[in-house]
């Protein structure tokens, strides 16, 4: 059964923080639930971490519900959150259509959207609608080119700004804010003004949970860590390692071996290609490579293996 608002409502009231994570593939969403992760967030930063672009700007409601349903599948008890990307919800009309498009053809759960003040009435006719919405204030990468990518809330001005945004999404019907690239004693105010939750990243640890980009935790950039972040593993590293294991043990000849492969009787093959008069067991001069291929299969005749399934939809091929 999925997470519900009441549920996060419910930790929030007991004071116990949680966790959000961004996925954006079947096979994530998985290793999320696997690891008890409550809130699952499919985000714009997908342009950034998967698309390849230098910003959030080119994600379209197409993509977020692309991916959304890929989550979806992935995963049967995490809230599932989609990010309504940059100029959907500039009218509420845009609002409303984007927001049915991630929850109905995506199947999320609930739909984020960056700004404070300016897009309270857009929240509050979503919100009337049916639609449960996360709020994002302080550093929002949708106007990175407006603010610049840097700590908001700063100043004495800032920071009051900041605050009566949060109390106006609040009052719309917000039913969390994400705090994004504030400073610690301003989220730390916000989030003992508020009612609802507040979501951290570059917050400080006093916010009522903390959500992280998926690529980031896991080390799978070879870029620079950001400040906000922490690799808790560097599967990027793991993840080239094995790829040249497999190249090596490709070119030595050494993989695939007997047990990845698939037996049959062979007999009956030579039989059979000698009635077409075709040449066989490396006859032809072709080479080593079909000669050792010819070796490893005869092997294989003790040892054939099919490929395990894993759970997921890989069936078990049987040898």
């Amino acid at each position: 059964m999925r997470t519900t608002l009441r549920d996060i409502a419910r930790l929030h009231a007991e004071g116990r923080r949680f966790t959000m994570v961004t996925a954006y593939d079947y096979t994530s969403a998985r290793l999320a639930e696997r690891a008890g992760i409550p809130l699952i967030l499919v985000g714009d930063s997908l342009g950034m971490v998967v698309q390849g672009h230098d910003s959030t700007l080119p994600v379209t409601v197409d993509d977020i519900v692309y991916h959304a349903r890929s989550v979806v599948r992935g995963c049967e008890t995490p809230l599932v959150v989609g990010d309504l990307p940059f100029l959907t919800y500039a009218t509420t009309t845009e609002a409303i259509d984007a927001a049915r498009r991630v929850m109905a053809e995506g199947g999320c759960g609930s739909v984020k959207l960056e700004g404070g003040r300016a897009v309270a009435g857009t929240v509050r006719t979503l919100v009337d609608a049916g639609v449960p919405v996360m709020g994002h204030l302080g550093f929002t990468p949708q106007s990175q080119h407006a603010i610049g990518l840097r700590v908001q809330g700063r100043d004495a001005g800032a920071a009051r700004a900041l605050v009566l945004d949060a109390l106006a999404l609040q009052e719309a019907g917000a039913w969390a804010i994400v705090l994004e690239l504030v400073p610690a004693p301003l989220a730390r105010e916000v989030t003992a003004l508020l009612d609802i939750p507040t979501i951290g990243i570059g917050a400080g640890p006093h916010t009522s949970g903390e959500v992280q980009v998926w690529h980031d935790v896991l080390g799978l950039f070879d870029a620079h860590v950001p400040r906000h972040t922490r690799r808790f593993a560097t599967l990027g590293d793991d993840a080239v390692e094995a790829l040249r294991a497999l190249a090596s043990e490709v070119e030595a000849g050494t993989f695939p071996g007997p047990e990845n492969s698939a037996r049959m009787d062979e007999d009956a093959l030579a039989a059979e290609l000698a009635g077409l008069g075709l040449p066989v067991d490396g006859e032809s001069g072709g080479g080593n490579t079909a000669g050792k291929n010819g070796d490893r299969q005869g092997n294989a005749g003790t040892g054939g293996a099919g490929v395990g399934g894993d759970g997921a939809g890989r069936a078990e091929v049987e040898a």
